[in-house]
């Protein structure tokens, strides 16, 4: 079991995240919705070792990894809501940047991995500032999951994206989940709702889970 403790953020005298907590179990889902604001991506650049708590624990493996950066680095991949790519580079040089430890990885993700799966195989030579928002998305997915990591941590990945890509992203989500995968999503989104297995509301600065498929006004 993944356990989230008593996570507290504040920017001055703001209170962003007041002793959140929740636990997932490895090769669950969690989704998290709230409103724009709520503190949802505060969590998760915490989460993902972007951001530091002030105090808190995320223990993975019975360790505290918020105190233990390898842990996150080894464990977890991070697909945040703003483009982590380098627009001037091709695809490919994207992906290398990042499979950089492993040339034969690459290859072989690409010939029939996970790099394959995402579709990026076949747009390598094209440079990403001119990739659509979906083809945006997929790589950044492909570039999060380098290490193989089996957590993944994801904020809002469909949002604005066309109904094909988010068919073909909320496809990968269900492939590793099934593969043991376990993720972490904020979202807005009913068919990404559908993959978790609770649903928790970040609201005045807290986390209640709250049934899942229920239709929300998060201002009430």
């Amino acid at each position: 079991m993944i356990e989230v403790n008593n996570i507290c953020k504040k920017y001055g005298r703001r209170t962003i995240l007041n002793n959140v907590s929740f636990t997932i179990n490895k090769g669950d889902c969690i989704g998290i919705i709230g409103t724009n604001g709520s503190g949802k991506s505060t969590l998760l650049s915490i989460l993902s070792g972007t951001l530091k708590a002030d105090s808190g624990e995320f223990i993975i493996n019975g360790k505290n990894a918020l105190k233990h950066p390898d842990i996150i680095r080894r464990l977890i991949g991070y697909v945040p809501q703003d483009n982590p790519l380098i627009n001037e580079l091709s695809v490919l040089d994207n992906l290398k940047l990042w499979y950089c430890n492993s040339a034969i990885g690459l290859k072989k993700e690409l010939e029939d991995g996970i790099l394959k799966y995402l579709g990026l195989d076949s747009i390598l030579k094209m440079q990403a500032g001119k990739l659509s928002g979906g083809m945006k998305k997929r790589l950044s997915i492909g570039i999060a999951l380098a290490e193989h990591p089996p957590i993944l941590i994801l904020d809002e990945p469909e949002a604005a994206l066309d109904m094909v890509c988010k068919r073909d992203i909320n496809r990968y989500l269900n492939h590793y989940l099934e593969t043991g995968g376990t993720v972490i999503i904020t979202t807005h989104d009913e068919n990404e709702i559908s993959l978790c297995n609770s649903v928790y509301l970040m609201k005045d600065q807290s986390l209640t889970k709250t049934e899942k498929g229920l239709i929300y006004d998060y201002e009430q």
